[in-house]
């Protein structure tokens, strides 16, 4: 028979198992309790990241590193976590905030094609960086020569810390440079971090990780300009990698489907055409189907579209090939473009210095092959629209979808919205976009997207240090 007051529990008493705890799980419960208490600390020293510091639920997790997340919780292991705090809790502060940062700078969803191990390093130096540039108290470390070298590189080389820069200069470096920064740089455990990142089309949803983070990137932002002083002298580069990291940024090939337009074009269309009844009209009656199959079919392509090139003196060339070979690509795509476009190729600095009309695919492989860059003053966008509006004005375009503007931002923007949409499109982190007028899109575009060539040189530096890893193996074996 069981009582009323056994019936009944009091929930403002802790709950109590009736069997004693285990070792694993008073190990467990108390690793919870250190990262509470590490997180209050650190919460005392950085008030902006209120937010972002409570963002991850704690899990027990023996397989996992130290600390490792996936977005949503902080997987740490019970063991060496207690051991770690008992050693030295000031490193483990530094491991808190290190993995915190990486969703804020949202680096487990940026890898797209990048090669996993450089990328994973790359993230580590981003992070590391910007904590060592804190100056604070509670994460503070001696700085060693080889992460000071490696600042100093990088900043000479690629002007900002962030995550996809590091990436472009670690491609550089040697298998035996890249193994020195693992062993300095490695901190937290990546393995929980999305393992594909295939480019998604623009019309399919973030994951929830990645929105809610992008939120908190997002008020974190504004709390650091509100409070400048209060976030120290050293939060210049989390300030920018932060910046960074709330850009949209897009597939190219994505971004150009937003100009497309529904029309018939002649093709054969499969899906509406049944051969059973085309087979047997001819076996009853000969060479006479009974069905024809359809010639057109309705397809959602591009059809007319604007693209401006700035050639000015701030632009670099290396940057413009890159992107008009992608624009090739996709434009010789069948997929994107009807048979017969309206495509109109300007090249613009101060003046409209060239335009190249390209109806057809053979247009554009002439224009591509003695394409030569014009200009080289100053940067004023406003003759290249006053050209666009007057060639819409003499029919030249007859439904034109846009116009896009790659820039590198550092101009003279109209003061008037024109007839026709309008993106300005900056590459990776080198541009100025503080004043886009807010009537035009502003699109950051990929650069590891135009560079094919940071891909193959990672995949060849990933074997030669598997095959580095497997010398010293047998080393070690023998």
């Amino acid at each position: 028979m069981i009582s009323e007051k056994e019936m009944f529990f009091d929930p403002r008493k802790p709950f109590r198992s009736a069997r004693p705890e285990t070792h694993e799980e008073w190990q467990a419960r108390m690793g919870g309790e250190v990262l509470a208490v590490v997180r209050s600390g650190l919460y005392l020293d950085f008030r902006f990241l209120d937010q972002a510091l409570s963002a991850l639920t704690p899990t027990a997790d023996e397989r996992c590193g130290v600390l490792a997340t996936d977005g949503t919780i902080l997987c740490y292991q019970p063991s060496a976590l207690l051991r770690l705090y008992q050693k030295n809790p000031k490193y483990l502060n530094r491991l808190y905030l290190h993995t915190v940062f990486h969703c804020i700078f949202r680096h487990l969803w940026l890898r797209g094609k990048r090669d996993k191990r450089l990328w994973d390093l790359a993230c580590d130096i981003a992070v590391e960086s910007v904590i060592d540039g804190l100056n604070r108290k509670s994460v503070q470390r001696p700085l060693t020569w080889v992460r000071q070298h490696a600042y100093e590189e990088i900043i000479a080389q690629e002007k900002v810390a962030a995550a996809a820069p590091i990436y472009r200069w670690l491609v550089r470096q040697t298998p035996g440079v890249l193994r020195q920064l693992e062993k300095e740089f490695y901190t937290d455990d990546h393995r929980l971090w999305p393992k594909d990142a295939p480019e998604q089309p623009q019309q399919i949803p973030a994951p929830l990780p990645r929105r809610t983070w992008q939120k908190i990137g997002e008020r974190m932002q504004t709390e650091l300009e509100l409070r400048d002083k209060e976030a120290g002298e050293g939060a210049d580069a989390m300030r920018e990698q932060i910046k960074a990291a709330n850009r949209s940024r897009r597939s190219y090939g994505d971004f150009l489907r937003r100009f497309c337009v529904t029309r018939e074009e002649v093709h054969l269309d499969p899906d509406e055409f049944d051969l059973n009844f085309y087979t047997y009209g001819l076996s009853v009656y000969g060479n006479l189907p009974l069905i024809e199959p359809l010639e057109t079919r309705e397809s959602k392509k591009i059809e007319e579209l604007a693209l401006v090139i700035d050639t000015s003196y701030s632009t670099s060339g290396e940057l413009v090939r890159a992107f008009l070979a992608e624009t090739y690509t996709l434009l010789k795509g069948r997929e994107n473009f009807f048979h017969r476009m309206n495509l109109h190729l300007i090249q613009a600095d101060n003046a409209v210095r060239q335009d190249i009309p390209v109806k057809n695919e053979d247009d554009l492989i002439r224009a591509m092959n003695h394409f030569e860059l014009r200009g080289g003053g100053g940067t004023d966008f406003r003759p290249a629209f006053e050209y666009v509006s007057q060639l819409c004005a003499e029919k030249k375009f007859s439904n034109l979808r846009g116009l896009l503007y790659f820039t590198d931002g550092m101009g003279t923007y109209p003061a008037r919205r024109p007839a026709y949409d309008t993106a300005f499109l900056f590459l990776g982190d080198r541009f100025d976009d503080a004043n886009v007028p807010p009537w035009a899109m502003k699109v950051v575009l990929d650069e590891e997207e135009f560079t094919g060539e940071a891909a193959c040189s990672a995949s060849a530096l990933s074997e030669a240090l598997a095959e580095e890893d497997d010398l010293y193996r047998d080393l070690n074996n023998s």
